[in-house]
């Protein structure tokens, strides 16, 4: 039996986060390492298994991986959620590129934003003028209940993530867009999503203050 991926990252979502949701989406179950101490990276890193000297990383297939994008591509086309061709990878790449854009605003927000409600107002702002009117329309043209062809992919799973990520901050960001709250009930009803959706499962609470305490004492920044 092939060993399940373990994950190596700080106890909350930032990068990772992503990355869960994907194992999650496929139905594989993954182990984690939590980085807690300035020691346990040093070790990582002496150890040669951060490439870049940063996480996320995660072990699979007797392979460390970094670099976000590279491991959540890895993990898409290994459980077949990359579409059937180029076209159709290349669309998701589009689509997950710029769902990432608008979840690192909001990961970031906590340790740049010098005002949390002027930060939150600048996400909520970009996601319902930026973001959300393109795939409210990417979903209406499609017309399949999928981003990409009729089929269940990557960027499906990063949409929503993006979407919840969003509501957290304003419940009724989704008024102006039917699209995008059918899309969030069909995607949020799948099996495996459903499941990790569910208290008790691997996703992490948004981000608190200890979370940012022990990122800055690990990372000295």
């Amino acid at each position: 039996m092939a060993a399940k991926p373990k994950l190596y990252y700080f106890y909350g979502r930032g990068r990772m986060e992503s990355i869960r949701w994907l194992l999650a989406a496929a139905g594989v179950e993954f182990e984690e390492e939590f980085i807690e101490t300035r020691e346990q990276f040093e070790k990582l890193k002496k150890d040669g298994r951060l490439l870049f000297g940063q996480v996320p990383m995660v072990e699979i297939d007797g392979m460390w991986l970094s670099q976000t994008r590279a491991i959540l591509s890895y993990l898409a086309a290994k459980y077949n959620l990359y579409g059937k061709d180029l076209k159709e990878r290349a669309r998701i790449d589009m689509y997950t590129d710029g769902t990432m854009d608008l979840m690192i605003m909001i990961m970031s927000a906590p340790f740049t934003a010098p005002n949390k409600e002027e930060g939150n107002a600048t996400i909520i702002q970009n996601a319902k003028t930026r973001y959300f009117p393109v795939f409210e329309k990417v979903l209406k043209d499609q017309g399949e209940g999928f981003l990409v062809g009729n089929a269940f992919s990557w960027a499906d799973v990063q949409l929503l993530e993006t979407i919840l990520m969003v509501e957290e901050l304003n419940a009724a960001v989704l008024s102006d867009f039917p699209q995008l709250k059918a899309f969030k009930a069909r995607i949020s009803s799948m099996p495996n999503i459903k499941k990790f959706l569910q208290p008790g499962s691997q996703r992490m609470p948004p981000v608190n203050d200890r979370y940012i305490k022990v990122v800055r004492e690990v990372l000295q920044c």
